[in-house]
């Protein structure tokens, strides 16, 4: 969509100093916990340094007193069994507390698409 000469692609991104400008997030998969942004992707980078995290999805559930809390969907590594509050507190480590994951959910597989996006639609059905 076109406005006042802008394309408005629902993207989340910023300029730098030098006039690059750096694709972040999606609007549609913007969080709000208690006022703050919570962009799933930041979430999402941390918990892949987590050794035994093969692939992930954060998205937002429904909350009465926050809004919107993270909640990381896992999937593992072959021939680990981490648990989910230890994958939790690497993350909640080493982010803001208002970014802090509020649940991990361990899943077989991660559901993709056939380019290889998680498919956050199917892991809102999750919740």
């Amino acid at each position: 969509m076109l406005i006042d000469g802008w394309v408005h692609s629902g993207d989340i991104g910023y300029e730098d100093e030098d006039g690059y400008f750096y694709i972040t997030d999606r609007k549609k998969d913007l969080i709000i916990y208690k006022g703050y942004n919570v962009y799933p992707r930041q979430l999402e980078e941390v918990l892949y340094e987590h050794p035994d995290v093969a692939y992930c999805g954060v998205v937002g559930k429904k909350d009465e007193k926050g809004g919107e809390i993270p909640v990381a969907f896992v999937q593992r590594k072959p021939n680990t069994d981490p648990r989910p509050e230890e994958i939790m507190e690497f993350v909640n480590q080493r982010v803001a507390h208002y970014k802090h994951v509020r649940e991990v959910r361990l899943i077989d597989a991660i559901p993709v698409s056939a380019a290889g996006k998680v498919l956050k639609r199917e892991l809102k059905r999750l919740l």
